[in-house]
């Protein structure tokens, strides 16, 4: 199977590192698993993060001019189908319907979205794009539990099929036994909003915590110095190691930790709670939808609740070795690379056979 990819939010060889970049890499990685050789056309990044009305006015321009070159370029050999992985009011697809449309062949969707309130409002035209772009699909492939009411409301029930996020667990770790001091990992890019956000209730919790504890947040950018600020008061105890790229490096640094502490506000997917998993490092998080959906290898606290999440660290760290077993035979068994292949060829099948 011959798949044409394209990510509009962010081309997988984008080079900032993001959760997005790297569901993208995964993606491609299990298409070919599922069979398919899977080729990104289009680097052309769709995200209008402002809700201006001239930059949404460039970027159709400029998808119009790279469908229209796609359609020419692909016309003496067109792909099998078109792969988009997600499509919402921020970033739509303007290219993989008409490239779709003009072969005639299968165009499938990861992890679409439905804003109803994005509607109205700046992001009108943006919003009603990605839902023409939803409704041209032939399959959408659902990943979080908040995205799927909508998509049914919109009628699109028949054509949606589960693909829970997943990832390469990589080699199991060997149990380790726990130090004097109880070390805990936070990884995320302190940006504006809800990440920042993560992290001064992550200093709130920590304020509470009894036990000795030191923290190591790999994460940097424009934000590290507000991130040091707002831990200016357990500096002694908070290594920042800024940002890291490679994969195995950021593995390492799980599989030594004693748990990965992120309340994950806003979270759509998590992917580093499922990195933390395969890692044999338990997880602690605050409660919502999507780590409701993938933490089985930790434990959840109440929303905004400081006490709350220093106690649920404490009983974490009490239970780390069964926690730690639990969520990496999660992950084998539902989040895999693997697994991912399996749900992807089934999917492919039915549209192409």
């Amino acid at each position: 199977m011959r798949l044409a990819f394209y990510a509009p939010m962010k081309p997988p060889d984008h080079p900032t590192p993001s959760g997005d970049r790297a569901i993208a890499r995964l993606l491609l990685a299990a298409l070919a698993g599922a069979g398919g050789e899977a080729v990104t056309v289009s680097t052309l990044r769709l995200l209008e993060k402002d809700g201006s009305t001239a930059a949404q006015d460039a970027l159709l321009a400029k998808a119009g001019e790279e469908a229209e070159w796609l359609v020419e370029s692909l016309a003496p050999s067109p792909p099998d189908a078109w792969f988009t992985y997600h499509c919402y009011y921020k970033a739509p697809d303007l290219i993989g319907p008409v490239v779709a449309g003009a072969f005639g062949i299968p165009y499938l969707i990861a992890e679409p979205s439905i804003a109803p309130r994005r509607r109205q409002g700046p992001w009108a035209r943006f919003a009603a794009a990605s839902e023409a772009a939803i409704a041209h699909a032939d399959r959408l492939l659902w990943t979080t539990e908040r995205d799927r009411p909508a998509l049914e409301q919109a009628g699109h029930g028949a054509k949606m099929r589960p693909l829970p996020a997943f990832l390469d667990p990589g080699a199991a770790v060997a149990p380790r036994a726990a130090g004097q001091r109880l070390r805990l990992l936070t990884v995320a890019m302190p940006r504006p909003g809800d990440k920042m956000e993560s992290y001064r209730r992550l200093a709130a919790g920590l304020d509470h915590l009894a036990l000795d504890w030191d923290l190591t947040v790999i994460g940097g950018g424009d934000g590290e110095a507000a991130l040091a600020a707002l831990f200016a008061r357990h500096a002694p105890r908070v290594a920042f190691l800024g940002t890291l790229t490679d994969p195995d490096i950021i593995r390492t640094h799980m599989e030594r930790a004693d748990l990965m502490v992120w309340p994950g506000v806003g979270e759509g997917v998590g992917l580093v709670w499922l990195e933390a998993q395969a890692a044999g490092c338990p997880v602690v998080a605050e409660d919502g939808p999507a780590a409701r959906e993938i933490i089985r290898g930790g434990l959840l606290s109440p929303p905004e609740d400081a006490p709350a999440l220093a106690g649920a660290i404490t009983e974490a760290a009490a239970l780390r070795a069964q926690l730690s077993a639990r969520g990496r035979a999660h992950i084998e068994a539902h989040h895999s690379l693997g697994a991912a292949a399996t749900r992807l060829r089934a999917v492919l099948d039915e549209v192409l056979r």
